[in-house]
């Protein structure tokens, strides 16, 4: 196998996790019923925000964190949510590549998730 070298690498990662995360039991309803995302908008993002973190190319424009917030107020963003979403993640990275950037999303996965969680947990008590 080989490691994420390049947008093509980054889109199919991208594309093969949404594959399974919308189909989620625990976590897809995020997807269809909260956010109702329309991929072929969210996917084109979701290839700048790896690219950027994984390749190095500052493509991504945005605030991933501000955009989590309203949904949670919808239906609570719990540490469960996120470890399903990380241990998907970190599946359909290692069906598909290996290597250094492969374990870099991985660890950067684990850091965003613990992040969010957290800060999804902290807006809920300050309600």
């Amino acid at each position: 196998m080989n490691d994420i070298t390049t947008r093509q690498d980054v889109e199919l990662l991208v594309n093969r996790f949404y594959d399974q995360v919308i189909k989620d039991d625990l976590i897809g309803f995020f997807f269809t019923d909260i956010a109702k995302i329309d991929l072929s908008k969210h996917l084109p993002k979701m290839y700048n925000f790896w690219e950027s973190i994984l390749l190095g190319n500052p493509v991504y424009e945005g605030n991933p964190m501000r955009v989590h917030f309203p949904l949670n107020e919808v239906t609570a963003m719990e540490e469960k949510h996120f470890n399903r979403w990380l241990q998907i993640w970190e599946k359909t990275v290692h069906e598909n590549f290996d290597g250094e950037n492969a374990e870099t999303a991985i660890t950067r996965a684990l850091n965003i998730a613990r992040i969010m969680s957290y800060k999804m947990a902290n807006a809920r008590s300050s309600e």
